[in-house]
């Protein structure tokens, strides 16, 4: 009987030392799993600032691309003018030139009949080939702005059908790990 009352004994022993260990096994788990779910937090905190950063410099690319289109916009602007005013300067020269020489036919009138003839004959020869000459130059100068202003044109349509949008960085996305089961 004796031996059974020491078994007993080791029994409730053992049993008690089990429940003791249970006990503690099951305190690690809890602080385990509050140290996961603390752990778990922080990541998804710092997953969502990230994403906050991204958003905010995907923002501001857009922002600082929207004002360079402006920029090259206006600097195009401001280019097509200057050609304009250019070309029109060039024409109203051209015009004075012509201008003068008719003053010029005006003034030789005055002369006797043989030299008007003569004169007329050399100056009417003169103003076509000068008005040729201008014309042909006028010709050259608009077809070479309407290119200049067509490549602008197009440049710019170019840059206001462009979309903006960034493609993600890699660097800055967040994956989950895949467990693999």
């Amino acid at each position: 009987m004796a031996e059974n009352a020491d078994l007993l004994a080791l029994l409730a022993e053992m049993k008690k030392s089990m429940e003791k260990g249970q006990e503690e096994m099951k305190d690690r788990m809890e602080k385990g799993q509050e140290e996961m779910k603390d752990r778990m937090e922080k990541g998804q905190e710092e997953v969502r600032k990230g994403r906050e950063e991204m958003r905010k410099g995907q923002e501001e690319m857009r922002k600082e691309q929207e004002e360079m289109k402006n920029q090259i916009q206006s600097h195009v602007e401001s280019k097509v003018g200057e050609i304009k005013d250019h070309v029109y300067s060039c024409i109203e020269k051209i015009e004075e030139d012509v201008q003068s020489v008719k003053r010029e036919i005006g003034e030789v009138k005055g002369e006797d009949e043989r030299k008007i003839e003569e004169v007329e004959d050399k100056v009417q020869g003169k103003i076509e080939e000068v008005e040729d000459k201008v014309q042909g130059k006028i010709e050259e100068v608009k077809e070479k702005v309407q290119v200049k202003i067509g490549n602008l044109e197009k440049w710019l349509s170019e840059l206001e059908d462009r979309p903006i949008n960034f493609p993600a960085n890699p660097d800055l996305t967040y994956s989950r790990p895949r467990s693999n089961p």
